[in-house]
């Protein structure tokens, strides 16, 4: 009998171990695939790259920090991730908003994601400098300084692979366009196997 319990308590192991982890992606336009079908987005590519993640992507067009903030509850209670990524800030760069709402709400995120028992994951988000070099550069530096106070996974910005060539970005300038996915993928597969 206590052969059988040995097994089925190796048996369940094995499977547990087997089963990949989820990565909620909760991000704007750029995790969204804005301007394509989801399927050649780089979340999506991401996913057919390797197994060891399962991939969610919450990601919505024209999200913000206080949109990312009041959906994040639901979307943690329906998929229980093991890990998230916060996408989030541009758009609110893009419209002004103030450093310390987008530091309010990123913080809050960072510590709901926490309170699941999930780990947090912060990727740093660049703006074009239209609001001046101050706001520029506290929007810039707020990301690193929250993922050491929040003790999060720290990723740097996916776009500074792609956001200078003309030919990756779609005609708005802001977007990356289908050649910049796998570009994308091939950047974020590397953070996300060393998790």
């Amino acid at each position: 009998m206590r052969i059988f319990f040995t097994i089925l308590l190796a048996c369940c192991t094995f499977l547990a171990q087997a089963q990949p982890q989820k990565l909620l992606v909760l991000g704007d336009s750029l995790s969204a695939g804005y301007g394509m079908t989801q399927q050649q987005g780089w979340v999506h590519l991401l996913q057919q790259q390797q197994n060891s993640w399962q991939l969610i992507n919450a990601s919505i067009s024209g999200e913000t920090t206080a949109g990312g903030l009041a959906r994040l509850p639901e979307l943690l209670k329906k998929h229980q991730p093991d890990a998230v990524l916060i996408e989030l800030g541009g758009n609110d760069g893009l419209r002004g908003f103030p450093i310390a709402q987008l530091e309010k709400n990123l913080s809050a995120m960072l510590k709901l994601v926490k309170q699941q028992q999930a780990k947090p994951i912060l990727m740093q988000i660049r703006i074009p400098p239209n609001y001046g070099p101050r706001y520029n550069q506290l929007f810039v530096d707020l990301y690193p300084a929250l993922a050491e106070r929040h003790q999060a996974v720290y990723w740097p910005f996916f776009m500074d692979q792609v956001a200078t060539k003309p030919e990756l970005m779609l005609s708005d300038g802001i977007h990356p366009n289908e050649k910049a996915q796998p570009i994308i993928r091939d950047f974020v597969l590397p953070l996300l196997l060393k998790l």
